[in-house]
């Protein structure tokens, strides 16, 4: 999966869509939404950020505690769009080829025959990504950022619906190798999963099996051409010149607060990168979308924009002194920055 040109982006989008193609997309979304809800109670946020993703062609890193149905989200997803699904549990004993695959020698010939590995599927899960070392987060960066794989000298294009949702546990960091910022920089998103409310704890107690895997004998709602359908619909949402006046203000205000007014240069040691101005205006397309709209308002950008930015700006140790996150920082930037 490659990233589009800023160009392309910032183009003019295809023509509007028609009022029931648009109402005939939302709808399907949404009955996706409610099958996945079915197997995944009380994370209907995390679904709606996930297909928002989904939409827009980026890849998710889901941070939470053990036991929030992370897993469970993913799998039930790719089982209901009829993609191909592959976890793979990250640990410092992981080799790149293991990700990858291998070359294996045939003696009746005296040749090497390329044999994939795990990493060529549609939904690929990296559980615990943070666990794995450098040479391994390498070969993953190659995969999420060019759409391929390198086995020896062969090179293998990854299918379009290449998708990667990692997951890290933010509370235990022994063993573990923090992913460097070109890694994270190319996670469209970086979403933050709570506990569930108690009323949708005590809903998980009527589900057939919580600790069954998603069951496969419901037939798929989609498959990869209607995903390339709606990905192809979220592009065609219209974005207003204010709007995107209104995101790239707010990714150049992570840089140089001082320039936007905002005293909070002591507490940033990294600003996010164009690529999250990428990301922004796909995500906001896609949230639009699902919102059943035709066209960006700053409502889609504001509500997405903690997700896009928090893995991608550096909070300095001051911050961290005083306690600051970098969803502290970013809420000061949001309220700060005019809305068109």
């Amino acid at each position: 999966m490659t990233e589009p040109d800023l160009r392309d982006l910032f183009a003019e989008p295809p023509p509007k869509p028609t009022t029931p193609a648009l109402a005939n997309v939302r709808s399907g979304l949404l009955q996706l939404l409610d099958r996945v809800e079915t197997q995944v109670v009380g994370q209907r946020g995390l679904l709606e950020r996930l297909v928002i993703a989904l939409l827009a062609g980026g890849h998710v890193l889901i941070e939470g505690v053990p036991g929030l149905a992370k897993t469970r989200a993913v799998r039930a997803l790719a089982q209901a769009l009829d993609l191909p699904f592959r976890r793979i549990q990250f640990t410092p004993d992981l080799l790149p080829a293991d990700l990858t695959g291998t070359q294996i020698y045939r003696p009746a010939t005296g040749t090497f025959d390329v044999r994939p590995g795990p990493i060529v599927t549609s939904v690929l899960l990296a559980d615990e990504i943070n666990r794995a070392p450098a040479k391994v987060q390498s070969a993953l960066l190659e995969a999420m950022q060019e759409g391929q794989i390198t086995v020896g000298d062969e090179t293998i294009n990854l299918p379009d619906t290449f998708w990667v949702l990692a997951t890290q546990n933010p509370i235990e960091h022994e063993g573990t190798y923090p992913l460097p910022e070109a890694q994270l920089d190319r996670f469209l998103m970086k979403l933050v999963v709570e506990y569930p409310s108690r009323d949708a704890e005590l809903a998980m107690l009527d589900l057939p099996s919580v600790a069954e895997p998603v069951a496969d004998h419901e037939p798929p709602l989609y498959g990869p051409d209607d995903v390339a359908r709606f990905r192809a619909m979220a592009a065609s949402i219209q974005i207003a010149p204010a709007i995107k006046e209104y995101i790239v203000d707010l990714v150049r205000a992570t840089r140089d607060p001082a320039a936007y007014g905002l005293e909070i240069t002591p507490l940033l040691e990294l600003g996010a990168s164009p690529r999250a101005t990428i990301a922004m205006v796909r995500a906001a397309r896609s949230h639009a979308l699902l919102a059943g709209r035709d066209f960006v308002t700053p409502h889609d950008v504001k509500s997405l924009a903690r997700d896009i930015m928090r893995h991608r700006i550096l909070v300095s140790y001051e911050a961290d002194a005083e306690g600051l996150s970098a969803d502290d920082l970013l809420r000061r930037i949001l309220d700060h920055i005019p809305v068109p």
